[in-house]
């Protein structure tokens, strides 16, 4: 049989480059050399090789985070080559990274979601009246980007000058949202067409964190991940429906992950990943795993799916 060849494509020059590349090698020894040929590309040093390369490529599989490289910037790229990925497309990847065009795309689907306002850079005075209005606490988060990074949680208006700096070294806008207090779970969604709910996880970051940062979310034992969610068979329904219209209304391919909040059996939808994490215990593996896939099997099946298009 002849050998699939994959483009694994991990770096980048995001602030997320770090965890890419973990999550590259973890790929790399996943994925079965008797099926595939893999060859490795760093896009931050390597886009004349994926172009000189496109023609012997099958598929790519995007293992990258954060811009120009979960936001349509390395789609395109490859849409204009001819080269196969997993994953959403350029316009799904640009609008789902984008915090403010996703809620407006939940709430016209019906999905809940956590009041927010808008700040730009240097307009001090905007994120007052915002926190004013929307009440302490907030939660701090730059428009693009994930893992956490440039995220805070402010409690008092004393605090919320440092969060800014912070967060405007990622974006020229932040997004301040209403803090929600509840349970946190994540639910992915697995398929094209026919599309597939994956077990629900439950977040439980430790005593020492005050919400779900970047060390949180990589640092092995720092939070419960339980998986399947703790949770009557009812509200799972309702978490999985949101996970898989929120994926629709972003028009997402292949795998994505959505960020939900339950408060008092109200599901808020914060945020969707078209490229989660992938390294054998990152959310969405770790869903899929309960589901019965293997992490090898798993990138098969994303493979598969992206080879459809």
């Amino acid at each position: 049989m002849q050998k699939i060849t994959v483009a694994l494509l991990s770096g980048g020059i995001s602030s997320e480059r770090d965890v890419s590349i973990k999550s590259g090698n973890e790929v790399y020894k996943a994925l079965n050399k008797e099926k595939y040929e893999v060859i490795r590309y760093d896009p931050k040093t390597d886009l004349g090789k994926i172009v000189a390369d496109h023609s012997k490529i099958d598929i790519a599989l995007i293992i990258m985070h954060g811009k120009y490289g979960e936001d349509g910037t390395i789609q395109g790229l490859l849409d204009l080559l001819g080269i196969p990925y997993q994953g959403s497309g350029v316009l799904a990847s640009a609008v789902a990274i984008d915090k403010l065009i996703s809620k407006k795309l939940y709430a016209s689907e019906g999905l809940e979601v956590p009041p927010y306002m808008v700040v730009n850079q240097n307009d001090y005075h905007s994120a007052q009246q915002s926190i004013r209005q929307l009440g302490l606490p907030v939660v701090l988060k730059p428009l693009t980007g994930g893992s956490s990074i440039g995220m805070d949680i402010v409690f008092s208006e004393s605090d919320l000058s440092v969060a800014l700096e912070n967060a405007f070294q990622y974006d020229s806008q932040v997004i301040l949202e209403s803090y929600i207090r509840g349970v946190e779970v994540t639910c992915g969604v697995l398929g094209n067409q026919k599309l597939a709910p994956l077990p629900i996880i439950e977040i439980i970051p430790g005593k020492d964190y005050r919400f779900f940062d970047y060390e949180a979310k990589y640092k092995p034992g720092a939070t419960e991940e339980i998986c399947p969610a703790r949770m009557d068979s009812r509200l799972a329904k309702k978490v999985e429906e949101c996970a898989i219209k929120a994926h629709r209304v972003l028009n997402c391919r292949g795998c994505s992950r959505t960020d939900m909040i339950i408060d008092n059996g109200t599901i808020y939808v914060l945020e969707t990943n078209t490229i989660p994490g992938m390294t054998p215990t990152s959310l969405l593996p770790k869903a899929a795993n309960a589901a019965g896939y293997t992490f090898g099997q798993f990138l098969d099946r994303l493979i598969e799916l992206g080879m459809q298009k």
